[in-house]
C-alpha cells in the first residue's frame, strides 16, 4: 500500500459527532469570574475548544483579560465541569445526523476508526447516542483515546500519534476530522490528512491550520475518493 493511501480514521468528539454543551458550560461557568456575553463562540473555538480542561480554562481568561488569570484556573475548570456534567445529565447531548452517515460509511468501507477527544466527559456522551442496531456511538469505534491524562494538548499531535499506534496504522494512512484549529494543528504536526468541519461556517480558520479539505458537512466528503485512499470532497 501506498505510504500516504488512507485506510483509518480518526475523530474528534465536540463538533465533528456531537452538538454537546461544553461551549455552554464555559460561558456559564464565568459568572462571578468575567462577563459571560464576552464568551463568544469565535473565541471558543479560537482558543478553548480541542484543549485539555486547564489549558482552555487558563486560555479563555487571558483571552478575556481576567487579571491574575492563572490564580481562576483551577476554580473555572472545576465550575466548568460541574456545569457540563448537570448539562449532559439534562440531556443536552445531540450526535450531528451527517457524522452518524458518515462514520456508518467508513464502516462499510473497512477502515478501523479511533475517537479522540481530549474531554474526559466524551465517552458518556458518545454512550449516551444509541445507533439503530441498539449499540452506542461509542461502540462504533475499535479505539478509544478520549480523556486520557496526556503530557502535552492540542495543537500538540499525542493523542492522535496515540490513536494511530492503537489502530495499528501508520499515521499519514490516517484521516483526522476535526472543528477547530488546534485539532487540524495537531493532525497535521503528526503527518495525517486533516479534515476541517466548519459547521460554524468558521472555514477560514481551519484552513489557516492548514486542513487538507474544509466541509461544511461531512456529507460533502467524497465517499468513492476514500474507498481509492484519497480525500477529497465539496470544498467550503
Amino acid at each position: 500500500m501506498e505510504t500516504g493511501k488512507l485506510r483509518a480514521a480518526i475523530f474528534d468528539v465536540d463538533g465533528v459527532l456531537l452538538a454537546s454543551p461544553h461551549e455552554q458550560a464555559w460561558r456559564d461557568a464565568l459568572i462571578g469570574i468575567a462577563d459571560p456575553a464576552l464568551f463568544t463562540t469565535a473565541l471558543y473555538q479560537a482558543s478553548v475548544a480541542g484543549r485539555p480542561r486547564l489549558d482552555g480554562a487558563f486560555a479563555a481568561l487571558e483571552a478575556l483579560g481576567v487579571p491574575d488569570a492563572a490564580q481562576h484556573v483551577a476554580d473555572y475548570a472545576a465550575r466548568k465541569q460541574a456545569r457540563l456534567e448537570a448539562l449532559i445529565a439534562d440531556g443536552q447531548v445531540q450526535a450531528f445526523p451527517d457524522a452518524l452517515r458518515f462514520v456508518s460509511a467508513i464502516r462499510l468501507l473497512g477502515w478501523p476508526m479511533a475517537v479522540a477527544s481530549s474531554s474526559k466527559n466524551a465517552n458518556a456522551m458518545l454512550q449516551r447516542i444509541h445507533l439503530a442496531d441498539g449499540t452506542t456511538l461509542l461502540d462504533a469505534f475499535s479505539v478509544n483515546v478520549c480523556g486520557r491524562n496526556l503530557r502535552r494538548g492540542k495543537p500538540d499531535p499525542e493523542i492522535f500519534l496515540l490513536a494511530a499506534g492503537e489502530l495499528a496504522v501508520p499515521p499519514p494512512q490516517c484521516l483526522v476530522a476535526e472543528d477547530a484549529p488546534a485539532g487540524i494543528q495537531a493532525a497535521c504536526a503528526g503527518g495525517m490528512a486533516a479534515l476541517g468541519v466548519a459547521r460554524l461556517h468558521d472555514a477560514a480558520g481551519l484552513y489557516a491550520a492548514k486542513a487538507a479539505l474544509v466541509v461544511l458537512s461531512l456529507d460533502d466528503v467524497r465517499l468513492d475518493a476514500l474507498a481509492d485512499g484519497r480525500l477529497d470532497g465539496v470544498a467550503s
